[in-house]
């Protein structure tokens, strides 16, 4: 079997990246810096489970500059009447994929590793470097290498780099790639870079918008071109009575009304 890892990047050279500065932080360590984000990575993680969105992937196979093959889907994020979570399909044709196979692993990733969130509870999972500064776009970020300790049985990890606000101690980018890969001699299950930028949504929450693939997956049998594009649009906080915490207060909204938007949103968002 063939796998389809989906997700690969051109890399972080989408954005507008300035020079890495390998300076530590200033005034602050940056262990604590890590432990600020990755709180700030658990309101946001929880935040969106409480807004509806859309979520439209296009995956496709190149040959030369010729697509042949193609997968589509555009699902709405959103809540029945009793406030549970739904995924409705809005459009989603027969997919002509014929050199790669959409694996279990690859829809998961879709749904929960490329909008990827490192948490306090996930901390100890992983080991993470301080490598410096640089600024993305207008924003000024602290960069971090990201490794899973250890691999664990059936279980799967983002390695890369992510980028974080040091204004509002948010990771804001994410260049890197899911693991482990599959390499037997009956089944390939590979899993190529892929970068993610995320938007100020509300002025508070820096959610993912935008994934970025473009790369060739080196399989036994031959190499596969990959193009993919992966949008979360349209955000919107769904009125009910759950209490969001953002910084200590809670975040308040009228049942059912939609957040404003600020006029000028900050944005770590590719060249498009």
């Amino acid at each position: 079997m063939v796998g389809l890892a989906v997700a690969a990047s051109t890399g972080i050279a989408a954005a507008n990246m300035g020079p890495l500065i390998q300076r530590p932080p200033t005034g602050i360590s940056p262990e604590e810096v890590i432990q600020r984000f990755a709180a700030k990575e658990a309101q946001f993680k929880a935040a969106r489970e409480h807004y509806t969105y859309n979520q439209e992937v296009k995956i496709q196979t190149l040959e030369g500059d010729t697509v042949d093959g193609e997968y589509k889907q555009n699902i709405e994020i959103t809540f029945d009447d009793k406030g549970r979570r739904l995924e409705k399909v809005l459009y989603a044709p027969a997919p002509t994929l014929s050199r790669v196979q959409m694996t279990r692993e690859d829809i998961d990733d879709i749904e929960k590793r490329l909008p990827f969130v490192l948490t306090t509870e996930d901390l100890a999972d992983y080991q993470i470097n301080y490598v410096g500064q640089q600024k993305v776009d207008e924003l000024d970020t602290y960069v971090f290498d990201v490794a899973p300790k250890k691999i664990e049985k059936s279980k799967r990890y983002f390695q890369g780099r992510i980028f974080v606000d040091q204004q509002d101690m948010q990771i804001v980018l994410t260049d890197g790639k899911n693991v482990p890969e599959t390499r037997k001699k009956s089944e390939e299950n590979l899993f190529p870079s892929f970068v993610t930028y995320r938007e100020q949504v509300d002025g508070k929450y820096w959610f993912p918008t935008y994934t970025k693939a473009e790369d060739d997956l080196h399989f036994s049998g031959g190499d596969v071109h990959i193009r993919e594009i992966v949008k979360y649009t349209n955000y919107k906080r769904f009125g009910s009575d759950v209490r969001i915490i953002y910084d200590g207060q809670e975040v308040k909204s009228a049942p059912g009304a939609e957040q404003p938007k600020t006029e000028q949103p900050k944005t770590a968002q590719p060249k498009k």
